[in-house]
């Protein structure tokens, strides 16, 4: 709705209509076919009204918000937008230790890092930049360098970075996740197999982001879903 919506008042309407739905939902009252197919589901996994409206708040964001100041800031959106569907996603997996919901919450974060350095050209062409405007300047750069698809030199090193805080939340991740809870999780743990391939990937073809939108071939990520799932 956000990123194909040409009115942004269209937009925020249809996201209304989502926040009122998601109360319906959990009142007992749901209207739409996705609501009424999920809502056997709510108890059995756990899973909250605060959660989905979060997620709503972080498409939100996307209507009025093309720019952050700092990490910090960034880091509310990755939470809203990733971290809260990697929660999500793990109750339905399945867990029994409590720490494998900050187990989720850090990996949806390592996505959202990873998606931000991959779609840095792609995003710049809708007038959104996600990289930190603190750590642009420190590099010698502006969000307008950024829109121009033209960045100075410094945007070697910016990314470079961007890619090591991606890869050490990818390790922060693992090391929260609690064993006991390993093979439930399996297939968190092969979309992070995929992700950190395609960083990996990004960084071997020398971060060609601001031109192209570098991507795994299905044969390659079934390749790593298989090899992830067998020996999970």
């Amino acid at each position: 709705m956000v990123d194909e919506a040409k009115d942004i008042g269209v937009a925020r309407a249809k996201l209304a209509w989502w926040r009122t739905e998601v109360a319906n939902l959990f009142g007992g009252r749901p209207t739409h076919p996705v609501t009424h197919a999920l809502e056997p589901f709510i108890a059995k996994f756990g899973l909250e009204a605060g959660l989905m409206g979060e997620i709503i708040d972080g498409m939100e964001m996307d209507l009025t918000r093309h720019r952050y100041a700092d990490f910090a800031s960034l880091a509310l959106y990755c939470h809203r937008v990733a971290g809260v569907v990697g929660q999500v996603a793990a109750r339905i997996f399945g867990y029994t230790n409590p720490r494998t919901l900050e187990y989720a919450e850090a990996l949806g974060l390592a996505f959202q890092l990873t998606n931000i350095i991959r779609d840095v050209g792609e995003d710049a062409r809708l007038g959104r930049v996600y990289l930190p405007a603190d750590e642009l300047a420190r590099h010698g750069l502006s969000p307008e360098d950024i829109l121009s698809l033209a960045p100075g030199s410094g945007f070697g090193t910016l990314i470079r970075e961007q890619a090591a805080r991606a890869k050490a939340q990818y390790e922060r991740a693992y090391a929260l996740l609690p064993p006991e809870d390993r093979r439930a999780q399996r297939a968190g743990l092969i979309m992070a197999a995929i992700y950190r391939t395609l960083l990996d990937e990004i960084e071997r073809d020398g971060y060609p982001v601001m031109r192209a939108r570098v991507s795994l071939t299905p044969i390659r990520k079934f390749w790593i879903a298989w090899k992830t799932w067998v020996t999970t």
